[in-house]
């Protein structure tokens, strides 16, 4: 009875009437639409290499590029003494960009579509996320539509939710990590290809997909925050979107000289309700 109403809920969603609400297609050349787009500035997380600025991502032939490249010059952070990350580097050691839609575009449900080429570089870090609007991480929620990185070595794709528990900035995640190997076995040229990205979010659940395979279902009944996030559920709220190339750091790892400059294209990012 359990699997009936599994697969039920899944046909139901997959039938649903969708209509394009919102899309950017980059057919513009040059600089992001600030009237959509925000960039970050600076170094972010994660004790990440990048230093982030909108040089890094500009339009072309219908493409979005986000672009890491080595560049070494002072770090106009960097402070004698300092044991913060950010600040006690006295050089920044390479750049990229990180963009979003916090504030300017930001949806609660729907099927969420996104069309790019990853770089698979050592020490290549990108992503496609969402951020709920409201709270501080990880009780605002976090959902990793992509993210490809190495595992003790080893480049994993992965698919994600993260949300609060009882302690400060500690998250309580569902995380699946997909081998690069499957793809790679089905595909030789995977790498050199474009993929399509979807997130379908109703009430009930969030589905990842890559190419149509899912490779994560997270439901909405065990996504409460804990204390700290009041018990809400992050996932019943508006979620931005955000598109960033990391490089090293906590996750992307040690980092390959060849493998710059990084190149991320994003074809498109499309959000169907």
């Amino acid at each position: 009875m359990g699997l009936l109403l599994s697969f039920c809920a899944v046909a139901s969603f997959a039938q649903k009437d969708y209509k394009l609400v919102w899309s950017d297609e980059f057919n513009a050349d040059g600089r992001l639409d600030t009237c959509v787009w925000n960039y970050e500035n600076g170094f972010a997380r994660n004790h990440e290499l990048q230093w982030y600025q909108p040089d890094n991502a500009y339009c072309r032939d219908g493409l979005l590029v986000i672009e890491a490249r080595k560049e070494k010059r002072p770090n106009p952070w960097y402070r004698k003494g300092s044991t913060d990350w950010r600040t006690s580097r006295d050089s920044i050691e390479c750049t990229s960009s990180s963009v979003n839609t916090s504030g300017k575009k930001e949806f609660m449900y729907g099927r969420f579509v996104v069309r790019a080429r990853i770089p698979v570089g050592k020490g290549a870090w990108p992503a496609i996320w969402t951020l709920g609007n409201a709270m501080e991480w990880p009780s605002n929620g976090e959902i990793d539509i992509m993210e490809f990185y190495r595992k003790q070595g080893v480049p994993h794709i992965l698919a994600n939710a993260a949300w609060g528990t009882d302690r400060r900035y500690v998250a309580k995640w569902n995380s699946k990590a997909v081998p690069f190997a499957h793809f790679l076995e089905k595909d030789p040229d995977w790498a050199s290809e474009f993929h399509i990205w979807r997130m379908d979010w109703d009430e009930e659940a969030i589905r990842l997909y890559l190419d149509d395979e899912l490779l994560n279902e997270i439901l909405l009944k065990d996504t409460f925050n804990g204390k700290l996030g009041e018990g809400k559920n992050p996932f019943m709220q508006p979620h931005y979107v955000l598109l960033n190339l990391a490089v090293g750091g906590d996750n992307g790892g040690e980092v390959s000289d060849e493998a710059y400059p990084m190149r991320y294209e994003i074809d498109y990012v499309r959000v169907y309700q």
